[in-house]
């Protein structure tokens, strides 16, 4: 099988910092993970060791656009896991889980908050900010060292722009909404293409073809959706929603659907 050729990326996309840090076991799995998935052109995101039904460590992974594939996870499968097995860094037998941020993703560079600015988000605080340690709200992109958040529980009368210090941010990640899913299956879709382009599986687009930027949202603009907020109501987070995002986690929606 022909491994997926990830575009070439910039150094600077790679090599861009996380904001959460994992403790524990989770931390000597990352010490071991991330330098590989640099060197194939990925971006580790988070790592998550659960108990349940046995041990089970899972790596989320992605391109620097913010795609990946089935054949990108199956890929860093094999390199990891030889790396993994000799690095040894859990005195027990465990299963390897590798896989896609998902579509209600976690948010952990400064870049996320840029990139899926105009989308629905919530944070939670590892340090309370005005006195409380949760918010939730209109992702409204980044200020300095500080994300801006659109609240939708603001109380009346109050200022519903909150920002809040990227680095005292415990977790923060999207919420399903049915404008995330189309923009994850537009993102989908076009890494579908630039890879069986790569593989010579398709042609390659005439030099005068519009090509999609995966690294823009096509999200509306913070201030214009926030300010239909009372006409309209926030998009919800519906049973739906999270069987598209569990699907789309095991590889059972076809991003080539409607083309």
């Amino acid at each position: 099988m022909t491994e997926p050729t990830p575009a070439v990326p910039e150094t600077d996309d790679l090599a861009e910092p996380r904001l959460v840090i994992e403790p524990g076991v989770a931390a000597r799995f990352c010490a071991v993970a991330e330098p590989v998935l640099m060197a194939m052109g990925y971006r580790l995101v988070r790592i998550k060791v659960s108990g349940e039904a046995g041990c089970t460590v899972q790596i989320m992974a992605e391109r620097p656009d913010g795609t990946m594939l089935i054949d990108d996870c199956e890929a860093v499968s094999r390199a990891l896991s030889p790396v993994l097995d000799v690095a040894d860094p859990i005195e027990r037998a465990y299963r390897l889980e590798i896989s896609s941020p998902g579509i209600d993703r976690p948010l952990v560079r400064r870049s996320d908050f840029a990139r899926y600015a105009g989308h629905l988000v919530k944070i939670e605080m590892a340090v309370a900010h005005q006195g409380r340690k949760r918010f939730r709200g209109l992702l409204d992109g980044v200020e300095g060292d500080a994300v801006r958040i659109q609240r939708d529980e603001a109380p009346k009368g109050e200022d519903p722009l909150v920002l809040l210090p990227m680095h005292d941010i415990g977790d923060a990640r999207l919420v399903l909404t049915d404008e995330l899913i189309a923009e994850s299956m537009r993102r989908g879709k076009q890494a579908e293409r630039d890879l069986k382009q790569s593989l010579g599986l398709a042609p390659e687009p005439p030099p005068h073809a519009k090509r999609s930027d995966p690294k823009k949202s096509n999200a509306p603009k913070p201030k214009a959706k926030a300010a239909k907020a009372a006409k309209k109501p926030l998009p919800q987070n519906t049973k739906q929603h999270r069987l598209a995002a569990d699907r789309a986690r095991r590889g059972e929606i076809d991003t080539s659907e409607g083309d």
